[in-house]
């Protein structure tokens, strides 16, 4: 039989486990538009309370929970900061702009090694025509980044920058599981220092589908509205919120496996020179302009021997791993990967 396919695409192609099943298929469910739906009520109420917060809102994509919370602190026509990578501006496909009428501005991509002096430089106040800075957002951790963490001491700088001209201050924590996992550092103490944060359940933590937005209670009561506008409101959300608690309980503190999956990956591929950057967490991003090789020709003789990678630049790939990925599949992945590099 031939060997299974090793998907280093991304971890959102995770699939439930059979416990997160099992908590799926007895959840109690009720109408969620209505607040009825004690799976969800439970789920909500869980992470709030994670991240320090009160209250969160479950919503269906991480994209959809990142853009109801940039419109919870950033009004029509105003600015929002954040860097050329960032996933909002980036893969969200200019809903800051069609849905919530906000204006961004970045900074130039740095991943997690931005540099708050930076920001400070960009905000612009109130003034005769200006359009003015409302809010920073950053990236938590960092997709296109190679899955850097900011660290701690650079988001507290982010903290005093946004205090000081009276701007809010949101993470796309799509990944911070992760940055929560590689620094120890506690999540309500990440929740501290953000007005708004959106939270990704479906993937490191391999549950189906679901995002949180995380903040206030004033700021998720309106969230509630914005997220029935955006054609979020879900019925019987419980099966899936069922999913979100079981990862929540079971996935992770396991995330340090991935973690050291990726950093066997990258030791395997570090003598060919095509590390883009250290490899922190769960993602290898692969930079191959010292090759002869790019994205798409690596991307397809890796798909020939069975091994998925993504594509994000003409000469940048990435891998990453996750739950669906054991020892034997990233030792395999390793194998290919040197061989069509040594070529």
């Amino acid at each position: 039989m031939a060997d299974a396919v090793v998907d280093l695409r991304s971890d959102t192609v995770t699939r439930p486990t059979a416990g997160m099943r099992e908590a799926m298929a007895a959840a109690e469910v009720g109408d969620d538009v209505y607040g009825e739906d004690p799976t969800v009520n439970a789920l909500e109420a869980e992470v709030a309370a994670l991240f320090g917060h009160e209250a969160a809102l479950f919503a269906p994509t991480g994209s959809m929970a990142n853009q109801i919370a940039l419109q919870l602190v950033v009004p029509p026509g105003d600015e929002l900061l954040c860097d050329a990578d960032a996933h909002v501006v980036t893969y969200e496909i200019g809903a800051a702009a069609a849905y919530g009428g906000i204006s961004s501005r970045t900074w130039p991509a740095a991943g997690a090694d931005l540099d708050p002096g930076v920001v400070a430089g960009m905000v612009r106040p109130d003034g005769y025509f200006a359009v003015p800075t409302r809010a920073i957002a950053v990236e938590q951790t960092h997709n296109r980044g190679g899955g850097g963490v900011i660290p701690l001491a650079t988001l507290r700088e982010l903290r005093r920058v946004a205090d000081a001209d009276g701007l809010a201050l949101h993470c796309d924590g799509a990944r911070i599981w992760h940055a929560h996992v590689a620094d120890r550092v506690p999540l309500a103490e990440y929740g501290a220092l953000f007005d708004t944060l959106s939270v990704c359940l479906s993937k490191g933590l391999g549950a189906p589908v679901g995002s949180l937005v995380v903040g206030s209670a004033e700021r998720i009561g309106r969230a509630r509205t914005i997220r029935k506008r955006m054609g979020g409101g879900m019925r019987q959300a419980g099966v899936l919120a069922a999913a979100g608690r079981y990862a929540l309980a079971h996935h992770v503190e396991r995330l340090a496996d991935d973690h050291a999956k990726a950093a066997r990956l990258a030791e395997a591929l570090a003598p060919f020179g095509v590390l883009a950057s250290p490899v922190r967490t769960n993602l290898v991003p692969l930079d191959l302009t010292k090759t002869d090789l790019d994205a798409r020709g690596l991307a397809a003789a890796a798909r020939a021997e069975g091994v998925l990678i993504s594509v994000l630049g003409p000469r940048l790939a990435r891998l990453v791993t996750h739950l669906d990925v054991d020892d034997d599949a990233v030792d395999r992945a390793a194998t290919v990967l040197a061989a069509i590099l040594r070529r």
